[in-house]
């Protein structure tokens, strides 16, 4: 016999709950990807890039299980996102990059649509949470512009592509030195 949980009121909405759920599954969409590209770097060689990458993945679950948390914390119901299409073959390093780049953006722009649906309902409350969201990704965003500027300015011919990916693992290692100093 399934046992239904009993919820006193709430003041989270039924709208900011599918918001925030469909929030949850781009997160745990762009773990997915990040394991998968960690997974293609591995094979191909590009080993730092790949330690990058899942240190990344397991970081973006992490997002996904904050929210998670709120959700239900909030009255709501989290809901796990089922998770298909995650790219498995890459072209390049930089398309790898690129990518993530072009993922990063939309997640910023998932956020603040969240954001502004609180502020315009009111719900300061999770406009507050979501503020730790705003500011992660700038610097996810910031990340990611600068893995793919280091293809311009090291260029990919030679040791390029070799030092490229030891780069991308120094800059994934300064912002999580940033991250824990603050």
């Amino acid at each position: 016999m399934e046992r239904q949980r009993v919820t006193a009121k709430r003041s989270l909405t039924e709208a900011t709950e599918e918001l925030l759920n469909r929030q949850i599954a781009m997160e745990g969409e762009s773990s997915a990807a990040y394991l998968s590209m960690a997974s293609w770097c591995e094979m191909t060689g590009y080993d730092h890039s790949a330690q990058f990458l899942y240190m990344h993945s397991e970081e973006e679950r992490g997002h996904m299980l904050k929210l998670f948390h709120y959700v239900n914390e909030a009255g709501g119901h989290s809901i796990q996102p089922e998770i298909t299409g995650i790219q498995h073959h890459f072209t390049s390093l930089r398309e790898v990059f690129e990518s993530i780049l072009e993922h990063e953006i939309a997640v910023t722009n998932s956020i603040n649509e969240i954001v502004n649906h609180c502020y315009e309902i009111k719900d300061f409350t999770t406009m507050n949470f979501l503020n730790w969201f705003v500011e992660e990704q700038r610097e996810e965003e910031t990340l990611a512009r600068r893995a793919v500027e280091l293809f311009d300015l090291i260029g990919e011919d030679g040791v390029g592509l070799w030092t490229i990916d030891k780069e991308i693992l120094n800059l994934g290692n300064a912002a999580a030195a940033a991250d824990a100093g603050e």
